[in-house]
């Protein structure tokens, strides 16, 4: 009878996009990680993510412009307090991916829109009133991705396991003890394919949305909703499951994988046009008349 796979560790991880990796990384640095991924280690969200990330970076754009057309795009839903301190925080967050090595693209000239202050090349996307999009060429999720998990790869303190499913959460209550704490978790051994255990003294969910449950969605395969079906199940509040992303633009073929056509295109002026030339945004927003070009070229000249 195979024994029985137990992992120990400080912290457990589960999630290697973004949000999994900042948080090993920065909690490597006093104590023992685990981080599990679901596939190999970039498969997830943030690998796919082209256009870039926003941050107040140019000397002529402000905090405030940042909070007010994210609170404009947000059409009321927003917490003012949580968009302020993302805002707020944004330069700080790109500066620490910046240190870790995350190469964004930075301008080669000095033009009207650029200066020696202003070094890295911004652009701008739908909803923002100043260029404040960092970006590495067109493929900026995949630069912090792979830039992350280097540096999770190389950690003393970070355990990587590749190709783990997190099944359940282990919990007090479920194992009939008082309260309920979070002791670890089950996880399946896709390789090995059985069921191991993980213990650790806290665990964090970065598992990423649910968008694979519809139909049609950009969102790679794993996007599958675990991580929040396991939080329930342990005796957490769900709530706002009603977003979902659903980037607007994404190519469709019959005989190939969806996938989304960056944000940048419309930021830059892009139009969405029906196979017959005629648009069909004005139709849901007023507002869309304000796009100066068609969306069609700028795609056929990307893929030229």
């Amino acid at each position: 009878m195979k024994q029985a796979v137990e992992h120990q560790s400080d912290i457990l991880v589960i999630g290697s996009g973004a949000a999994g990796l900042t948080l090993a990384l920065h909690l490597a640095e006093k104590s023992k990680v685990i981080l599990l991924s679901k596939a190999p280690l970039s498969e997830g969200s943030t690998l796919y993510a082209q256009g870039g990330i926003a941050s107040v970076f140019d000397e002529g754009d402000t905090i405030e412009s940042h909070v007010s057309d994210t609170l404009i795009a947000g059409a009321g839903l927003c917490d003012k307090s949580v968009v302020t301190y993302t805002a707020e925080n944004a330069k700080g967050a790109m500066q620490w991916l910046i240190n870790c090595g995350v190469a964004f693209d930075k301008e080669e000239n000095n033009t009207a829109d650029s200066s020696a202050s202003m070094p890295y090349h911004l652009t701008r996307e739908g909803g923002h009133s100043h260029r404040r999009i960092l970006h590495s060429a067109d493929a900026t999720g995949k630069a912090v991705q792979t830039t992350l998990q280097e540096c999770a790869l190389a950690h003393p303190n970070i355990t990587v396991l590749e190709r783990y499913n997190a099944i359940d959460l282990i919990t007090t209550r479920k194992l009939h003890r008082p309260g309920n704490r979070v002791l670890g978790a089950y996880v399946w051994n896709r390789d090995e394919e059985h069921v191991e255990t993980v213990k650790a003294k806290f665990v964090a969910l970065a598992t990423g949305g649910s968008s694979k449950v519809y139909q049609y969605t950009s969102n790679p395969d794993i996007a599958s909703g675990d991580g929040i079906a396991m939080a329930w199940r342990a005796g957490c509040r769900v709530a706002n499951m009603e977003f979902n992303q659903f980037h607007p633009t994404c190519l469709f073929h019959p005989n190939a994988r969806n996938f989304l056509l960056t944000e940048a295109l419309r930021g830059e002026g892009a139009y969405l046009r029906r196979p017959d030339g005629s648009r069909f945004m004005p139709d849901f927003d007023e507002r869309a008349e304000l796009a100066p070009r068609d969306i069609v070229q700028l795609v056929l000249s990307i893929m030229k």
